[in-house]
């Protein structure tokens, strides 16, 4: 770290000029905002209601351990986040701290396979409103009309959720445009809406409910077959999809408000609070559902438990503050995308950089990378307009190709740590205060070693070629079966073709990264 870097900066804008970058995105996030844009990502209203159902079918009412083991493995990954958020606060973090720690190389697959997998995360946000919308009112299913199955795992839903879909993605496209103001204010109330949802949910739940907490000591609900453990390694996907994007408060980090002393806190605020309220919503929705054996917790959720125990009226009001967490989730989605994009294309390292890496000088904001993102949202998911497996098979092929970009971060993390294992800090610094960044001492060696064993089990657990996460056809299709590893696949083969493309004809130059990788002296 140089000298530069290391001495008190008051102006948010000299500190980026001393990473290596012009100020040209709008500074309009504050502490809230901030906090909003990683918890409105990881959104627990809408991410456990999505897929509530689906952990209850593969691994019973049990499924709720994989929940505490998921929040520990993140929470270690959040705290690695948040010491390199303070050191490096610039847009399109994981691209950004990647390439420090590792090369220009390195740098490029990981934000490139996250960006695919953040365009993907949109799709599968935006796709929500299935779960929500019908519950509140019949009519929003158009496909089939107001008596057909609104499942996502049917057909009629499936169809029905790609057109609630499109539509919520042209919203959150628009409101992208307009500018950082404009998202900060949306998801801010987005999120104060769907905190007070929780609060109120979680305790009328409670003081509704049939059983004790011991239903989470059994297997209730589970109908499969064989060793119950990998049903539950399964079922982990629910919580896996719930607790990603707390990195969003990083991607924002050059539109915040003294970033180096704001963004490490939201990272790790946005997955405590976010930890916390899932695993109450997940254990008082178990113990008050009508029925744990009849099929209706596992095939309607979260929706079913609600409108059945609270009524049709109090229900569907709870409804509407999920749907209000499903448009902010989507709109978190989106911009976090659309900054990851907008940095790699400034530096030359994705395609149409020149276009992309432009900033409006109206609204300040990336509008061109935001309207992209949309858009390859919007194709994922009328590609798949027909398939029952969308919504399983495209949630766990995007987190897992987050869990990968995590890991391009940590795992050079480990390395660079392991090299500089005698030092007591990693590397120092100070915030716009002149206080001490964020650190974890000597203790960082010790939690990336664990946030990286965490995260290449997540990896493999995810992409492991499950039919009733991926192939849910009644002969079978391999390539179905195996679509997360092809697709990872081709993502970094096409990587890999531009990538020595644009190296062959000297176009990718990354100016900015190798003159701020951390020095051996660190």
């Amino acid at each position: 770290m140089s000298a530069t870097e290391s001495a008190p900066v008051r102006s948010a804008d000299v500190d980026l000029g001393h990473i290596g970058y012009k100020q040209e995105l709008r500074r309009g996030v504050g502490t809230f905002a901030s906090f909003a844009a990683g918890f409105s990502f990881v959104s627990i209203l809408t991410t456990v209601f999505q897929l509530f159902g689906l952990g209850f079918l593969l691994g019973g009412a049990s499924f709720f351990w994989s929940w505490p083991v998921v929040f520990a493995g993140q929470l270690c990954v959040a705290l690695c986040f948040s010491e390199l958020a303070g050191r490096w606060p610039v847009s399109g973090a994981i691209f950004q701290w990647s390439s420090r720690l590792a090369g220009v190389s390195w740098g490029f697959f990981t934000g490139w396979i996250m960006v695919i997998g953040q365009i993907l995360t949109v799709a599968v946000a935006a796709i929500a409103m299935q779960a929500v919308l019908p519950a509140i009112w019949s009519g929003f299913q158009v496909v089939g009309g107001s008596s057909a199955d609104p499942s996502i795992l049917s057909a009629t839903g499936a169809q029905n959720a790609v057109i609630l879909g499109v539509l919520l993605l042209t919203i959150t496209t628009l409101v992208n445009a307009l500018g950082i103001r404009q998202m900060a204010a949306a998801t801010s109330v987005g999120v104060a809406v769907e905190i007070v949802g929780v609060i109120v949910l979680v305790g009328v739940l409670f003081a509704l409910s049939e059983r004790g907490p011991s239903v989470v000591l059994h297997h209730t609900g589970w109908t499969g077959s064989g060793p119950y453990f990998f049903a539950w390694l399964a079922s982990a996907l629910m919580a896996a999809y719930v607790m990603v994007g707390f990195d969003s408060a990083g991607e924002l980090a050059e539109e915040t408000h003294a970033p180096r002393k704001t963004t490490p806190k939201t990272i790790i605020r946005a997955l405590t609070t976010s930890g916390l309220g899932g695993g109450l919503l997940i254990l008082a929705a178990l113990m008050a559902a009508p029925s744990l054996t009849d099929g209706n917790l596992s095939s309607l959720g979260l929706s079913w438990v609600l409108t059945e125990r609270l009524g049709g009226v109090l229900g569907r009001l709870l409804l509407c503050c999920v749907a209000v967490a499903v448009f902010a989730c989507t709109l978190a989605c989106q911009t976090s995308g659309a900054r990851m994009m907008y940095s790699m294309s400034r530096e030359g390292a994705f395609p149409f950089g020149k276009a992309l890496g432009k900033v409006s000088p109206r609204t300040g904001a990336p509008i061109r990378a935001s309207i992209v993102v949309g858009a390859g949202a919007v194709i994922a998911l009328l590609v798949n307009i027909n398939s029952t497996t969308i919504f399983t098979a495209l949630s766990s092929i995007c987190i897992a190709m987050l869990y990968i970009g995590y890991l391009g971060v940590t795992l050079p993390l480990l390395v660079v740590r392991i090299r500089h294992r005698n030092t007591d800090r990693f590397p120092a610094g100070v915030d716009e205060d002149g206080k001490p960044l964020f650190s974890m001492g000597r203790l960082g060696l010790a939690v990336t070693v664990l946030a990286v064993i965490y995260q290449v089990i997540m990896v493999v657990n995810l992409m492991w070629p499950r039919t009733e996460i991926y192939d849910l056809s009644p002969d079978g299709n391999w390539m179905l079966q195996y679509s997360a590893v092809l697709l990872v696949a081709a993502v970094l083969a096409v990587g890999a073709g531009y990538f020595g493309y644009k190296r062959l004809h000297r176009r990718i130059e990354l100016v900015h990264v190798p003159h701020t990788h951390v020095p051996a002296e660190a």
